[in-house]
């Protein structure tokens, strides 16, 4: 397979097992709550990342890590997979697919929103435009399109949905300044990650196991949303002749993942949820054409 071909095929490989995962939250959570889901998902994922790490030839010693980085691996770790997965997992509990899906994807805009306040880099016009362009977008999911009556808003989801977004692009913040390739930095939060949810599990569920149909759901979610697609995305990148000419393939698992959740879930799709995400990710290009 030429080079040209690689990209694409690792591109759209990724895209596609991300675009089933909304679903398979959403199908995994009609089973088992979503610490469990969290804690059997990240043990899975962090196997996954270790084994991948290991086959690259990608260790470190342990005794070259100083304090300060152990201390910022382990408080990645609590942001991802730690807390975000909680939220994210939580707000697929109380949405439908098609509202917590959308939300989840306004992390860019939240990344830019951090990057201005902590890192002062400056808002241009059209980085503010793009903001209240997506902004509309979340007006529109969130409401249902029904912007006379707030009835049918579950405002702890949107929240949460919102929420798992901030957090996100605070992992990201945290670990654009980290040391370490981007696999590597991935395996590590998530083995602290793994130490965090089990303790939480074991807390609220001691140390029954779920039952089969919520396991086997959690181990596809911990290798196909967390381990093997986010290391075919990272090969894709690295083929890449230019990042810019397919990160915005990207934007596509959300539409395909409406297909998914309409067929798999059996959700209706409402038209306020395709319009407030293509405003949502019409913002999102908005703000990144601005920064190239």
């Amino acid at each position: 397979m030429t080079s040209h071909k690689s990209v694409y095929f690792y591109t759209f490989l990724a895209v596609l097992l991300w675009s089933t995962v909304a679903s398979a939250f959403k199908i995994t959570l009609r089973y088992i709550s979503p610490v469990t889901l969290v804690f059997f998902a990240t043990v899975s994922s962090a196997i996954v990342l270790s084994m991948m790490v290991v086959l690259q030839g990608n260790i470190r010693n342990p005794s070259d890590f100083t304090l300060r980085e152990i201390r910022n691996v382990a408080l990645r770790g609590l942001l991802n997979p730690f807390l975000y997965y909680i939220v994210l997992f939580k707000a697929y509990d109380l949405l439908p697919a098609q509202q917590a899906q959308p939300l989840n994807y306004t992390w860019p805009i939240f990344l830019s929103i951090l990057s201005y306040l902590f890192l002062k880099h400056p808002l241009s016009r059209r980085q503010i435009l793009a903001l209240l362009v997506s902004f509309c977008g979340v007006v529109i999911i969130s409401t249902r399109g029904q912007f006379t009556s707030f009835q049918s808003t579950n405002l702890p989801g949107i929240l949460l949905g919102l929420g798992s977004a901030l957090i996100w692009s605070s992992y990201w913040l945290i670990t654009m300044k980290s040391r370490g390739k981007d696999l590597e930095n991935m395996a590590l939060s998530f083995l602290f990650g793994s130490i965090y949810t089990f303790i939480l599990y074991v807390y609220v569920h001691g140390f029954t196991l779920p039952v089969w149909q919520g396991l086997a759901g959690a181990l596809y979610v911990g290798m196909f949303e967390m381990g093997i697609t986010f290391f075919l995305w990272l090969k894709a990148l690295q083929l890449a002749p230019s990042i810019a000419g397919i990160s915005n393939y990207i934007y596509l698992a959300p539409f395909i993942s409406l297909i998914w959740i309409r067929i798999i879930v059996g959700e209706e799709i409402l038209p306020a949820t395709l319009i407030g995400l293509l405003l949502i990710i019409t913002g999102i290009l908005l703000q990144q054409k601005d920064t190239r």
